[in-house]
């Protein structure tokens, strides 16, 4: 018996999901366990695998088109086996009474929606890429996507003449006929209130005109949709910088103590990062600086008891935040541990949803690009985010004498609704002078 495939629910928040890639294709032969295919979600991307042995069927959701959680994306079976009845994830059929007695192109052509000439026509990325590759007008395309959208097999069902057939015909004066017949101009094309006159068809010609000008402009521009992610990430930075009233602070940090406290754990086999000591040195100070480690919610600060410090890690397609939980209670082997595998996890796309939530405290890394300074945003519902930028030798005065010392800078970006600049500057200090004294870590 055929096996539905949906698409999963990764997460409590997530109510959609978008196929970035089928790794079958139909009338492949697909083994239990193998990956069927990837979804990508707003925070990472994640491989679904197969729960039995089989043949895939049929697609139904092409790859880059977005569709609700537990929507039927494919069916799973044995060689030979046909796909149920109904396999499409359209819209409910209209009742048996009402169903013309036509071919299935004519079918769809008569239950396209009414749509105005030149209202706007909800569609998926990739199925106005198949219009457009294949010439069609989405206008005219019927939607069996959820709320009414086009998606990718509505464009590979489409039969224009099929559509042109259903059509009303348009009507039109007699010159208004002669010149667009002339012209080869389609009268449906053409927008105009009750029958379509010779000054209609002129207006036509001028809006077809101007949107044709900057064409060769256009070939040297390339538009693609933003991915799951990408949206995702437009949409809670700016939700961030519209909710918090952000200043940043830069302080610079001998880490002459630090490179060489690393290099005594390298001589007894510890090998950690300089992200991994910044973790571990910033929880501490967190525990004593509660402010920083809060959230707002409703004019009342939430303190938060435990540090989850969440490390930025960089995608091809993205960032993602996963959370080191209770870090402060952790060792430095115990998070250098960690921090590996979640970074491997995140570049895996096989992040558990429940190590992105409930983050603390951020910190964010561009030292290794060079950065000497930069503007870190605040990864809501958090109230502080430190940026680490890159390491120099630089010439410094040490007891009236100058001197040659390895300074890194930390940007610190704190919401100042909660920290005042009093505060998140004590804090920096408190950071600068466990770094600079690893051994008050101890006190």
């Amino acid at each position: 018996m055929a096996t539905e495939l949906l698409m999963p629910k990764l997460g409590l928040t997530m109510t959609e999901g978008t196929i970035d890639e089928w790794k079958k294709k139909e009338g492949d032969a697909v083994r239990k366990g193998e990956i069927l295919y990837s979804v990508a979600t707003d925070k990472l991307t994640n491989d679904v695998e197969a729960d039995a042995d089989g043949v895939l069927l049929k697609i139904l959701v092409a790859e880059g088109e977005t569709v609700p959680c537990k929507t039927l994306v494919g069916w799973l079976g044995q060689p030979g086996e046909a796909v149920p009845d109904g396999a499409a994830p359209a819209a409910a059929a209209a009742p048996a009474a009402e169903a013309p007695a036509v071919g299935a192109a004519g079918a769809a052509a008569s239950a396209a929606p009414a749509r105005e000439a030149g209202a706007y026509v909800p569609a998926t990325p990739y199925a106005k890429k198949l219009a457009r590759e294949k010439g069609f007008d989405l206008a005219q395309v019927p939607a069996t996507g959820y709320k009414g959208v086009i998606v990718a097999k509505d464009v590979l069902a489409f039969t224009p003449a099929a559509a042109a057939a259903a059509a009303p015909a348009v009507k039109a004066s007699p010159l208004a006929a002669k010149v667009a017949a002339d012209l080869g101009i389609d009268l449906s094309a053409v927008n105009a209130h009750g029958r379509v006159l010779a000054q209609d068809i002129l207006a036509y010609l001028e809006s077809t005109r101007e949107k044709a000008e900057p064409a060769a402009a256009d070939a040297r521009e390339e538009t693609k949709p933003m991915s799951g992610m990408r949206k995702a990430i437009a949409r809670n930075m700016l939700a961030s910088v519209q909710t918090s009233p952000t200043v940043t602070f830069n302080l610079g940090i001998d880490m002459s103590e630090m490179k060489r406290y690393r290099e005594q754990l390298k001589a007894k086999e510890i090998k950690v990062s300089y992200t991994d000591l910044l973790v571990k040195f910033v929880s501490k100070a967190l525990t004593e600086f509660p402010l920083l480690n809060c959230s707002v919610e409703d004019n009342k600060i939430i303190y938060k008891h435990y540090v989850n410090m969440g490390v930025a890690v960089a995608l091809d397609n993205g960032l993602v935040v996963p959370n080191i939980t209770d870090a402060d209670k952790k060792s430095l082997t115990e998070i250098s541990a960690e921090v590996k595998e979640l970074a491997k996890l995140a570049r895996e796309g096989k992040l558990p949803p429940e190590k992105l939530r409930g983050g603390t405290f951020t910190i964010t890394n561009l030292g290794m690009y060079g950065i000497e300074s930069f503007t870190p945003i605040i990864n809501q519902p958090e109230v502080a985010i430190l940026g680490v930028n890159t390491m120099e030798d630089k010439v410094v005065v040490r007891n009236g004498e100058m001197v040659i010392r390895p300074i890194m800078n930390l940007s610190l970006t704190a919401d100042h609704r909660v920290v005042d600049g009093s505060v998140a500057a004590q804090f920096l200090q408190r950071v600068k002078s466990l770094m600079e004294n690893p051994a008050l870590m101890l006190a």
